[in-house]
């Protein structure tokens, strides 16, 4: 081709490929064309959207629309609009989507930055951390009571009494936080930077006092939800939000579980504070007050949510037979573990370990409420026998089952046994996987322990008296003072051997004593 010829090929060949595009996209052109096709016209269910009231957080302004767009758009000819759906169940969870992060340094003038020190930096940014923290959760209390429980209540999804016990006192918790986020802003400077915020925290953390209500209602809110849920227009309300922007892929529970899990995290957070707080700073003394201050909180909630716990489950066991109850059951006052394992025969069995006894009982359906049957005689814990078995040492009940059982019907197993008299038992339960059995022996071992331990604390307080002096002193000590103070003379010679005895098993006792004492505190 001479070079004159060229631009004429150009040319030539942008009108081939303009042609050939405009024989492409015809066909999509006719598509485009009005049909003459009679559609029938949508139903745009907007109950729901129209229900749930105005917010101004972020999240929530766009709420009405997330539920317009996922439920509107849905023919009448669909009768599985509220339907169950028992596949959504089997998918999977999608990634929780967790807010962006802010730090202190991006958040406000970076200029500021340059005339403080590196730990000053830090100081400051974990400050900040504390103060965004308040201000989430405030937003994710807020979303809960907005998008959950006022629609469920308004469209009748739950009674106002179903919803008062799942999210018991939700609602004094939001002017709480809201008084911390108040006082942190206000000593906040305009350059973004706070001096002091130790008296603020050492005033404001005795507050915490009022969850003590909140987290001890959770045992028996998470068993009312999860109830709840086998009702299908519960489920199915659950599920949409669920799908919804503004859930962050966060169900329900998880809303009402961020209370809890922001209390345990307030030590961490004061920690940090002080880590970066200069010997000679006015804060540091208050920071450590108010470390001191939440972790006895803390450790009060903790005790009295276990207790409620144990109470709420001792409520819910089913005796076959009088003869099945136990003192031990009654006097319990938390539960060390619980959960589901199965025995060699492949029985799902829900097994409780109180402080000195394990029960074992079957889930069972009474009143419209999950219980817990006794299985067999429950099982003292000073008395029980721990075995850690290996994997392929249990066979399976039935011989044509275990033939054709794969390996991992025969993992993860450990027996429990126990033998009084005529009375025995032998247990062999396997649990979900290793981590799970070896947290069930772990938690039956510190049992036994603790239940040794308290056993010859208990002996050893048997050989002590009050003497006529009123000294709690060894019974052979107060014998040998009404031995003394008597007229009648007596050849009998005392025993020293027992006070000996006596004294080893007492120091070994408050070695034990100690040695717990330590591991508590750990």
């Amino acid at each position: 081709m001479v070079a004159k010829d060229y631009p004429f090929y150009l040319s030539a060949k942008r009108a081939n490929f303009a042609l050939e595009a405009q024989t492409v996209t015809s066909p999509a052109k006719e598509t485009e064309s009005p049909s003459n096709k009679r559609v029938k016209p949508l139903s745009r269910v907007t109950s729901l959207a129209n229900l749930i009231p105005p917010v101004r957080a972020t999240p929530l302004k766009r709420f009405s629309q997330t539920l317009q767009r996922s439920i509107s758009f849905r023919s009448d000819s669909r009768p599985d609009l509220f339907s169950p759906r028992p596949w959504s169940r089997n998918v999977p969870p999608a990634n929780t989507k967790r807010r962006d992060s802010k730090l202190w340094s991006e958040t406000f003038d970076v200029c500021v930055n340059h005339m403080l020190t590196s730990k000053e930096i830090k100081r400051q940014e974990a400050i900040f951390e504390l103060s965004q923290g308040e201000e989430d959760l405030i937003e994710d209390l807020k979303l809960a009571k907005k998008a959950y429980h006022d629609p469920m209540l308004k469209l009748s999804i739950m009674t106002e009494r179903e919803l008062n016990q799942i999210f018991g006192t939700l609602d004094s918790l939001i002017p709480l936080h809201e008084d911390l986020l108040r006082r942190l802003q206000e000593v906040r400077k305009p350059d973004g930077s706070t001096d002091h915020v130790g008296h603020i925290l050492v005033g404001w953390l005795p507050c915490l006092n009022s969850y003590d209500s909140y987290c001890s209602n959770q045992v028996a809110a998470k068993a009312l939800l999860d109830h709840k849920k086998q009702d299908h227009r519960v489920q199915d309300f659950l599920q949409r939000c669920l799908e919804s922007p503004f859930s962050r892929k966060l169900d329900l529970w998880n809303f009402l579980d961020i209370p809890r899990s922001r209390l345990v995290k307030y030590p961490l957070l004061l920690r940090e504070i002080l880590r970066h707080t200069p010997n000679d700073h006015p804060d540091q003394q208050h920071l450590e007050e108010a470390i001191n201050i939440i972790q006895g909180i803390v450790a009060e909630i903790n005790i009295k949510t276990g207790e409620s716990e144990c109470q709420y489950y001792k409520e819910r066991l089913i005796y076959l037979e009088e003869g099945q109850r136990d003192s031990l059951i009654d006097n319990s006052r938390a539960v060390c573990c619980h959960g589901e394992l199965k025995n060699n025969r492949g029985v799902k069995l829900h097994v409780f370990l109180f402080e000195e006894v394990l029960v074992i009982t079957r889930a069972v359906t009474h009143n419209d409420q999950l219980c817990y049957q006794l299985y067999r005689q429950p099982i003292p814990v000073r008395e029980l026998v721990l075995e850690d078995l290996q994997d392929g040492e249990v066979r399976l009940g039935g011989s044509l089952r275990g033939a054709f059982s794969n390996n991992e019907r025969i993992k993860n197993f450990f027996r429990v046994s126990f033998k009084n008299g005529s009375q025995s038992q032998t247990h062999s339960l396997q649990a979900n996987d290793s981590f799970n059995k070896q947290q069930w022996l772990n938690c039956i071992r510190q049992a036994k322990e603790k239940a040794a331990c308290a056993g010859r604390a208990g002996g050893l307080e048997a050989h002590f008296l009050v003497s006529p002096h009123g000294r709690r002193v060894a019974q052979g000590e107060a014998a040998l003072e009404q031995m003394e103070q008597s007229d009648c003379e007596s050849d009998c010679s005392m025993d020293t051997s027992e006070l000996s005895a006596d004294c080893e098993r007492m120091e070994q006792t408050n070695s034990c004593d100690s040695q717990k004492q330590i591991e508590t505190n750990v």
